[in-house]
């Protein structure tokens, strides 16, 4: 039987963060698909600048409360310049969820870790409490904060965001199965809803977390998550 991780790990004492290395949204060139010629590069390098510097506002300001000045100012290059890559501040926030969900099947995410043991589902919850740290319990789920404002004209933004969450269900039932396959989990255990839960909680930690400006809250909502995930594994 493989040992199941310590699920107390997540919750670090009051007043201490988890981790002193700092959670990067996007890393830039590890994300992007496309490979340059040295005549693109520097047209590929300011889009990358757009849409990392967007992510970055998005995160702290929300899609809405963010001006397309603002995204220019934050990457760098002329408002023209911006609009030379994208026409609408919608197609840059479709372009940041892209790239978030680029870099989860890439397992470049420093978010969302490579998922082959229990080791990186803790990492990942751990990760999510650095964030939250990182800036001083004032934003929450760089995910949550596009999809929580959403409206019926977004469209092309939730199908695209959907896809995110999809392949976050997709990674943690990928993993479930493996286990299951292995005999380390009970044969009853539905992998799809126990994914999709692990999601929903996630998304619930950091929203609660980020309303009562405590890290400890979330955090212990991650400790609960994994004492459930226990539960399904074989003794």
């Amino acid at each position: 039987m493989v040992a199941f991780p310590n699920p107390t790990r997540v919750l670090a004492p009051p007043g201490r963060a988890l981790s002193r290395v700092r959670v990067r949204l996007l890393h830039g060139n590890s994300w992007h698909l496309m490979k340059p010629k040295p005549s693109t590069a520097p047209t590929v390098q300011t889009r990358l600048r757009i849409v990392s510097a967007a992510a970055d506002l998005f995160h702290k300001k929300g899609v809405r409360a963010t001006s397309i000045g603002e995204i220019s100012k934050a990457a760098r290059v002329t408002i023209q310049q911006l609009r030379h890559h994208f026409r609408t501040k919608g197609d840059i926030a479709e372009e940041v969820v892209r790239a978030y969900l680029t870099e989860i099947k890439a397992d470049t995410s420093q978010l969302h870790h490579k998922l082959d043991t229990w080791e990186g589902l803790e990492r990942t919850f751990a990760a999510h409490i650095t964030l939250f740290e990182q800036f001083n319990m004032r934003r929450g789920c760089p995910l949550g904060i596009i999809g929580n404002e959403l409206t019926e004209k977004d469209e092309a933004i939730r199908e695209e965001l959907k896809l995110v969450f999809e392949a976050l269900k997709d990674k943690i039932a990928t993993f479930l199965e493996e286990e299951k396959s292995e005999g380390h989990l009970l044969p009853t255990t539905d992998k799809e809803q126990v994914a999709e839960f692990c999601v929903a909680a996630m998304q619930g930690a950091m929203l609660i977390g980020k309303v009562r400006r405590n890290s400890q809250t979330a955090a212990r909502i991650f400790d609960d998550l994994m004492l459930r995930l226990k539960r399904y594994r074989t003794a």
